[in-house]
């Protein structure tokens, strides 16, 4: 877990090239880089760096017709703590050699490495992907199972976290990913407060599709799922099953089922799953309560079935996660 003190400051760098667009190179620069104030919120120092070598400043032109100047180079970034990639060309050249060995080098340093979007194409040339999973935009996916048919690709999730090496769908999934850094390394308080302040969703879970083949209408059906919505998140330590929610919401199962999908992107099992996970972990980081009572009161009924799917999702146990916020016990 990355940690700050007040003299101890968090390096980030965020990597600029020419023809970036400027949504995506202002989405870390937004999470990380903002002043947010009214927290107990990390010391980040965020720095946008060029990936040319021998330059440690110039002016990068963007996808928008304007350009920014950027002070600072290679040597900044290997030296961060956390370097993020939010894109990458739009035909996928080679990256600059130095600019992939500097990410092995911040890698095998401890740097947690991450790409957000086309990044992923990025992290994968340096290797850090070998023999792993990871996501990019859907558009791309076939381009880089092509290129890359050693890295199992997922076209159909918003992030892939292996702790060390993190990549993204495209666009707005970029900032579900850097809240869901902020959320994973210092609590769901901090990323909520940020995401406040940015006026988006404080958390959506990784394995939630990128989109939506076919946006529906909005209909009187549509209303109806957002209050059983409502009563599955009040009530997540009562059994819900799949029958008695389409009778709380006037449908049939399998109309139930459908529109569900269609409005959450997930089916009703993993968004439950994921809800009631996502309510543990706050009580984790934020209670001394027994893993048993918490269990209980997310819907898992014992603690042996809560630390199953911890385990499964999250490669640690509820203990652990709570120590990693709190201390020992």
């Amino acid at each position: 877990m990355l940690t700050s003190t007040p003299d101890n400051k968090i390096n980030i760098a965020v990597l600029a090239f020419d023809g970036i667009s400027p949504f995506h190179l202002s989405v870390p620069c937004m999470v990380f880089g903002e002043h947010h104030g009214g927290l107990d919120m990390p010391l980040f120092d965020l720095k946008v760096c060029l990936a040319l070598p021998g330059k440690a400043q110039a002016e990068v032109r963007t996808s928008a017709g304007f350009g920014i100047h950027v002070r600072h180079g290679l040597p900044a970034l290997g030296k961060a703590d956390m370097v993020v990639i939010p894109s990458w060309h739009d035909d996928l050249r080679p990256a600059p050699p130095a600019l992939l060995q500097t990410l092995r080098q911040a890698h095998a340093r401890g740097a947690r490495i991450i790409g957000l979007c086309l990044g992923a194409f990025v992290l994968a040339e340096a290797g850090l992907l070998d023999k792993r999973s990871a996501t990019t935009h859907w558009a791309l996916s076939k381009a880089f199972s092509e290129r890359y048919p050693q890295i199992s690709l997922d076209p159909n999730v918003l992030y892939v976290d292996h702790g060390d090496v993190v990549t993204s769908a495209g666009t707005a999934a970029g900032i579900d990913c850097c809240l869901h850094v902020l959320r994973s390394t210092y609590g769901a308080d901090v990323a909520a407060h940020v995401a406040r302040r940015l006026v988006v969703a404080p958390h959506r879970q990784g394995g939630q599709a990128q989109y939506i083949e076919q946006p529906v209408p909005v209909l009187a059906a549509d209303n109806r799922l957002a209050k059983v919505l409502e009563w599955m998140l009040a009530n997540l330590a009562e059994p819900q099953q799949l029958d008695q929610l389409a009778q709380r919401a006037l449908m049939s199962r399998r109309s139930f089922t459908r529109h569900f999908q269609q409005q959450t992107g997930t089916t009703v099992g993993k968004w439950l799953l994921n809800q009631r996970l996502a309510q543990a972990q706050r009580q984790l980081e934020t209670s001394k309560r027994a893993i048993d009572d918490i269990a209980a009161d997310t819907g898992f009924g014992t603690g042996l079935l809560l630390r199953r799917y911890f385990a499964r999702e999250f490669g640690l146990s509820p203990s652990a996660y709570r120590r990693a916020f709190q201390g020992n016990d």
